[in-house]
């Protein structure tokens, strides 16, 4: 099953790590997807910043973008983190994105989830079916224990993705990031191991 879920290449030294769906492939984020992340940040900037803080300017161009993605993979290597472009199956065109990051080994063994989906592809179960692939992975590939996500209150649309995916929601988080110009409340929502039904 873990042969299916991960697949490694060797591209200029460096792993890439690949998760089908159903619908979507996820693949990790190499040098030459710079300009591609750059411009799906920049068409989303106004709609993302709904429940995320704005950049400046320079954040979205694909200088920024390249030298993400190089830290992306240093953190990778270290096993540390796994950021993953989401592409629809066939298709070059990355609709988004979705990672597993600040990995803690023992005494946690956890990790975080975050994840974004273009506008134009909202409403369509994308972010669920990679919540899903990327859980599957963290549990049976990297051998997590927990997975932590924050949600704002507000992000109806994202509460129910972690909810299709079985994660509980375990309390609130007070003022816990500053968003343009306010400190905006959170929800903790985790899933264990033993809660997910999908392994």
């Amino acid at each position: 099953m873990v042969k299916k879920i991960l697949n490694l290449l060797h591209k200029k030294g460096d792993h890439v790590v690949r998760l089908e769906g159903e619908r979507l492939l996820l693949r990790t984020f190499m040098e030459s997807d710079a300009r591609s992340l750059a411009e799906l940040m920049r068409n989303n900037r106004k709609f993302w910043a709904i429940h995320e803080p704005m950049h400046e300017d320079d954040f979205y161009t694909e200088e920024a973008q390249f030298k993400k993605i190089l830290e992306g993979i240093h953190l990778l290597r270290a096993n540390r983190e796994y950021s993953f472009g989401i592409y629809p199956k066939g298709s070059n065109h990355l609709i988004g994105h979705i990672s597993l990051y600040a990995i803690k080994r023992l005494p946690y063994n956890s990790a975080f989830i975050g994840y974004s989906v273009d506008e134009r592809y909202t409403r369509k179960g994308i972010a669920t079916e990679a919540v899903n692939e990327v859980v599957k992975f963290g549990f049976n590939v990297v051998k997590l224990h927990r997975i932590e996500a924050y949600v704002s209150p507000k992000n109806y649309g994202s509460i129910k993705v972690l909810e299709n995916a079985d994660f509980v929601r375990e309390g609130l988080l007070r003022e816990l990031l500053y968003i343009n110009g306010s400190w905006e409340d959170h929800f903790l929502y985790s899933l264990l191991r033993e809660d997910c039904r999908s392994l």
